[in-house]
């Protein structure tokens, strides 16, 4: 299956700036969409022997509530873009979470990413225990067609935002992916803002 490139404007964006770009910044004490479908790869070749079935992705539709039973996360999701300067978009309060509308949708080909906040004005945020799920962790994206898209946590990492691993967040996939970022590590008060962000990859594993 060819791969989804990086939206143009993104891609853009990663070759211009470089990894710091869209680490998520300012994280602390302050139409009808289309039905989806299950679609693989095309088959290749000129032969009829069996083919091996593509990876298991989903037609584009906006996410609106995401669910992290481990953590206790149900929240609804709001759309963010990017800002003038280029960096992205976080939502303006603790609550809800935000979808990355320059990246897929959950469960298209590539990687979706959603953002919310560790804390907000000294209460925790929708993402405040994000640091604490592990691999195997169920993630449920709801999708404006009625579908839900299901991934499985393959890693969590924490990253310095000077280091924001870019191209491993943003960068072209295979599958269906899925990132999860929020702020970590010290608080700057200087900056108002965490040192680092967590992140949590997962994968497209069942449809519904």
């Amino acid at each position: 299956m060819p791969r989804r490139p990086v939206p143009r404007r993104l891609a853009a964006a990663l070759l211009l700036v470089g990894a710091g770009l869209f680490a998520l910044t300012g994280c602390g004490s302050g139409a009808e969409a289309a039905p989806s479908a299950v679609v693989t790869a095309p088959a290749t070749g000129t032969s009829a022997a069996p083919t091996t079935p593509g990876p298991l992705v989903m037609a584009a539709s906006a996410p609106v509530r995401v669910r992290i039973p481990a953590i206790g996360v149900d929240s609804d999701l709001i759309d963010l873009g990017l800002q003038d300067d280029g960096t992205m978009q976080v939502p303006a309060e603790g609550f809800p979470a935000g979808w990355f509308t320059e990246a897929p949708t959950p469960g298209e080909l590539g990687p979706a990413v959603l953002a919310g906040h560790v804390d907000w004005a000294g209460s925790p945020g929708v993402f405040y225990d994000l640091r604490d799920v592990v691999a195997g962790d169920e993630i449920t994206v709801s999708r404006a067609d009625g579908s839900a898209a299901v991934f499985r946590v393959s890693e969590v990492g924490q990253y310095s935002k000077d280091d924001f691993p870019t191209a491993a967040v943003y960068g072209d996939l295979d599958h269906a992916g899925l990132r999860v970022i929020t702020c970590g590590g010290e608080f700057d008060p200087v900056a108002s803002s965490y040192e680092d962000n967590t992140v949590v990859f997962a994968d497209l594993v069942s449809t519904g």
